[in-house]
């Protein structure tokens, strides 16, 4: 076995029933970061479910804090935008009160990642139900995006998302996809979608923004690192350093 030295930790806190966050964020992550995760209960795409989840941030966050990582990303978009615009912002602050760490979410990357790329009028490709749908747009909307299309999948079981391939994600994103639309952006973390991005992104000819691509983004920038990671798309890609 070859030893890398790990010169910084990565703390995630992924969803109870998330089986696909963690494989991806290794395989992707350079091999000086290690990957440290906490998590909190969250089994269904639900409303109820949302609000469950957080009750568990302040532990989760102090035990990654254990761990000493250098930063904390909540990786789930739902539950952090689930009370509209801003309320990501009161999760941040929850989390790093609790481990006095920096921290972000994945609402809050999305955010981010699409002011940084310039992109004003998104498309959004889902894999939740209707009912999740329309908290997420309006945040988008909230947060000064015009949301030109919206389709969904519908699935409600999380464990159920984590088991579809990578296609699933690649024919939403060719669905969702309009030509007026800037980006696309694909909120949800336990769906294979990290894969497709390159492929999405050569077809369409513009940003494809997955869950699990943007959240890794924004800890790689809490952690200050600026390396280019190939393989995920252009934010990752050529974004790290800005």
């Amino acid at each position: 076995m070859t030893y890398v030295k790990k010169t910084h930790r990565f703390g995630l806190l992924t969803p109870s029933s998330n089986t696909t966050q963690e494989p991806e964020f290794s395989a992707a992550l350079p091999p000086t970061v290690s990957l440290h995760t906490g998590r909190v209960a969250y089994r269904d795409i639900t409303p109820e479910e949302q609000m469950r989840c957080v009750l568990e941030l302040e532990t989760e966050s102090r035990k990654l804090a254990d761990a000493e990582v250098g930063c904390i990303v909540f990786a789930a978009t739902a539950p952090t935008l689930a009370k509209g615009k801003g309320y990501d912002r009161e999760l941040i602050k929850r989390m790093e009160d609790a481990s006095g760490r920096p921290a972000t979410t994945a609402a809050t990357a999305f955010v981010d990642a699409l002011c940084l790329l310039g992109a004003e009028r998104v498309s959004v490709g889902a894999p939740w139900s209707k009912t999740m749908d329309k908290p997420m747009v309006e945040f988008m909307e909230a947060s000064g995006f015009k949301v030109v299309h919206s389709e969904v999948v519908g699935f409600v079981a999380s464990i159920d998302l984590g088991r579809v391939g990578p296609e699933t994600a690649y024919e939403l994103g060719r669905r969702t996809d309009r030509p007026d639309a800037d980006a696309i952006i694909m909120p949800g973390g336990n769906w294979a979608s990290m894969p497709v991005i390159e492929q999405l992104e050569r077809d369409l000819g513009k940003p494809v923004l997955v869950n699990n691509a943007v959240s890794l983004w924004a800890g790689l920038r809490l952690l200050k690192r600026n390396d280019n990671i190939v393989g995920y798309g252009r934010l990752l890609r050529d974004h790290l350093g800005g």
